[in-house]
């Protein structure tokens, strides 16, 4: 896997409106793990790309009425067979995380990559998203000033509002996947 200025060069590219530059061009030093089904619970389709492009249409499902709106976008997101689409160059701030804070220091969209798996809070990851996501990660972490104890979980940035990647996501496999102790 190469990083070809911000991007994945094997990644399918559908770029985002939704990011902007980083503040001061800070380089990327969290990595925040996230989950997204459109419609919720349903895998596969095109509403992902179309959410984070700004495209949904709103009388496609009853859901996406409330969501049409939302500026929002992930740096990549790992479908469950494992294909990697990216939206943003890692280098640009993507509009993922919304309000948050990590260690006491908020906006961390400022600092941070998001990455969004195809999934639900309770439905298991697939063996290509975890392949996909270590190999995605190791990449980073070659590249920016990432850390395995600077990686972590939306709910954990924004406890209040958000539960993803959920219970189902399982932060050993992970971990041992890209190398580091069981946590």
């Amino acid at each position: 896997m190469k990083l070809e200025q911000g991007w994945i060069a094997e990644a399918r590219k559908v770029p985002s409106p939704h990011c902007n530059e980083r503040p001061d061009n800070e380089a990327p030093s969290l990595l925040i793990i996230h989950n997204i089904s459109l419609p919720p619970g349903e895998f596969g389709g095109p509403w992902i790309d179309r959410l984070f492009t700004g495209t949904l249409p709103p009388d496609a499902h009853p859901y996406f009425a409330d969501i049409c709106q939302l500026r929002v976008a992930a740096h990549c997101l790992i479908r469950r067979d494992g294909e990697i689409v990216q939206y943003v160059a890692f280098d640009k701030r993507a509009w993922h995380a919304g309000v948050s804070a990590f260690e006491g220091r908020e906006n961390c969209n400022d600092f941070s990559i998001g990455i969004e798996l195809e999934g639900t809070d309770t439905a298991p990851y697939t063996d290509a998203q975890y392949q996909q996501l270590s190999a995605v990660t190791r990449l980073l972490l070659s590249h920016y000033p990432l850390t395995p104890a600077r990686i972590t979980g939306h709910s954990d940035i924004a406890p209040q509002r958000k539960t993803d990647p959920g219970p189902a996501f399982d932060w050993n496999r992970y971990r041992t996947q890209i190398g580091q102790e069981k946590i």
